[in-house]
């Protein structure tokens, strides 16, 4: 089995995505309104501030969550006891961002929120009215004047070869949120793992959009929409050399939104945040 890529422009991209995302967890999308060039731009220049030291100067504050996380206190998956190989920066638009940095990565954010918005419309629109019934309210409702949706620049290191044994760039993991979205990263890596147990590789062709699904929509759904384990492997050879940048966001929920009868938006993230060590 395999991903198939879905074209956002045909007739019927929605409920083929909706499908996918049913099926899989995943969802995999072409001729998307994401800027290409814009994307390019922003690997390029974040690549370029990960190789400097100035990245210490914007250390994420424990309270409020942006700025720079340091290999050396990255996460470990829930499950896992080493932790993922990689850095990262907490991008909000109420937050610390590098001053050169700004105008692309702010720009980016709006349009994947934008995208995000009318996939979750589309979620909406191909559930079963018995999972509608469930939602709170009107998914898209849901993010809308969000603070909490999270753009995260993930900078992986090229390989050195004394790596701790059994690290990867990312153990495999669900995301907390409600859908995550992706744009191809600039290497291969992303895996997803199917409901026999056995992994396949996300397409990965620059130019694809990528979106999974998270904790908190399976939640939301009552275990509809299904949270797949995704992981992003090791590279091999001569591609160990190459760093890897990928740009995911987060999509949140106001805090205040009832997920199900168990948690509000802002429980569950503490929740999950807790189990993480992160806070």
């Amino acid at each position: 089995m395999k991903l198939e890529t879905i074209d956002y422009k045909a007739a019927d991209s929605a409920e083929k995505f909706v499908k996918s995302l049913r099926d899989t967890g995943f969802g995999v999308l072409s001729n998307h309104p994401i800027d290409k060039q814009l994307v390019e731009d922003i690997y390029s220049e974040w690549q370029a501030f990960f190789n400097t030291e100035e990245k210490r100067a914007f250390l994420f504050k424990p309270e409020t969550q942006d700025g720079f996380f340091p290999a050396e206190i990255s996460e470990t998956a829930k499950g896992h006891t080493v932790k993922d190989i990689k850095e990262y920066y907490h991008v909000y638009p109420w937050g610390r961002i590098p001053e050169q940095l700004k105008a692309n990565i702010l720009k980016y954010y709006d349009s994947a929120n934008s995208l995000a918005a009318e996939l979750l419309d589309w979620v909406e629109q191909h559930s079963p009215q018995e999972v509608k019934d469930k939602f709170s309210m009107a998914l898209p409702k849901m993010i809308e004047d969000s603070h909490k949706t999270l753009l995260r620049v993930l900078h992986y290191p090229p390989m050195s070869g004394n790596e701790e044994v059994g690290a990867i760039r990312a153990a495999a993991h669900e995301d907390i949120n409600l859908l995550t979205v992706l744009p191809a990263a600039n290497e291969p890596g992303l895996q997803v793992q199917l409901k026999d147990g056995s992994w396949i590789d996300v397409p990965s062709d620059f130019g694809n959009i990528i979106i999974n699904i998270g904790d908190m929509l399976q939640e939301a759904s009552g275990g509809y929409f299904p949270s797949t384990s995704h992981r992003v492997i090791n590279p091999e050879g001569s591609d160990m050399t190459k760093a890897r940048v990928s740009l995911p966001l987060f999509l949140h929920p106001k805090p205040e939104v009832k997920l199900s009868e168990n948690y509000t938006a802002d429980s569950y993230l503490m929740e999950r945040l807790r189990e993480l060590g992160v806070i």
